[in-house]
């Protein structure tokens, strides 16, 4: 969980999120859209809030596991909630689940090529998903409140 415990570590410190042409910031980008993403779609990350749409917005991380169990791959984002080893994911096999729609949206919004977005999303979203999901269950209802990277921090600071 390197990558994302560092990044964390990096914005507990106070380095700008925001710093476009830094690969941290980049991360700290994508970092508070997959929290938006995951918080039933609140905090403007991908898309426009609600359910699925047309647009590729997520409502949250039921709609992710939902997506994920669509795409033939649900035991892959289950070893992310559950405890033990998360499976790995490859940027194509995210790009059919979420579909290239809502990469394409990570992507412009950060600047990065569609198989860039792809690839760092692998890499942090099943760190994200396990992080969020300590007890090895998804929430019942959502992660609701979690809505931007403060209270992700400090989320992770309770523990």
């Amino acid at each position: 969980m390197g990558l994302l415990d560092s990044l964390i570590g990096a914005l507990a410190s106070g380095q700008d999120g925001n710093a476009a042409d830094q690969g941290g910031g980049r991360q700290a980008a994508m970092l508070s859209m997959v929290v938006a993403m995951l918080a039933n779609g609140q905090g403007g990350g991908l898309g426009s809030g609600g359910g699925a749409s047309a647009s590729g917005a997520l409502g949250g991380l039921g709609d992710l596991i939902g997506k994920f169990t669509q795409g033939g791959m649900g035991d892959v984002i289950g070893s992310w909630i559950g405890h033990g080893q998360n499976a790995p994911i490859s940027g194509d096999q995210l790009s059919n689940v979420l579909g290239t729609d809502m990469i394409g949206n990570i992507a412009a919004q950060l600047g990065l090529s569609h198989g860039e977005a792809a690839s760092q999303l692998s890499q942090m979203l099943p760190q994200v998903v396990d992080h969020l999901t300590p007890h090895g269950l998804a929430p019942e209802g959502g992660l609701g409140g979690i809505g931007d990277i403060g209270d992700l921090l400090s989320n992770f600071a309770a523990r």
